[in-house]
């Protein structure tokens, strides 16, 4: 049984980066950590709950969505990182100005 889900492990495990990858974003803009968890878990429910219904039908597709899965981790990693240096450029700039 356990090996009819092995095409979505990568998606698992890319699925876990990403939510890493968007909570840095948030602590990056300042947003109030309580409500960026509360956020965070919700997603997590609502993406337990389409893979729970929608495994069956989603099984033909697992290699698209892992690769879509993969490419989207990548654009947020880049955005973070982006955002995460103007931070840190915007910042060293008050302390040295």
């Amino acid at each position: 049984m356990l090996e009819q889900f092995l095409p979505f492990v990568g998606l698992i495990i890319f699925g876990n980066i990403e939510n890493l990858i968007l909570a840095s974003q948030g602590v990056v803009q300042g947003v109030n950590p309580k409500i960026l968890g509360g956020l965070s878990i919700i997603c997590v429910i609502i993406w337990l709950f389409i893979g729970t219904v929608a495994t069956e039908v989603a099984m033909q597709y697992s290699s698209y969505i892992t690769f879509i899965g993969g490419l989207a981790i990548v654009i947020l990693g880049i955005q973070s990182i982006q955002g995460a240096v103007h931070n840190l450029r915007h910042k060293s700039g008050e302390n040295n100005g």
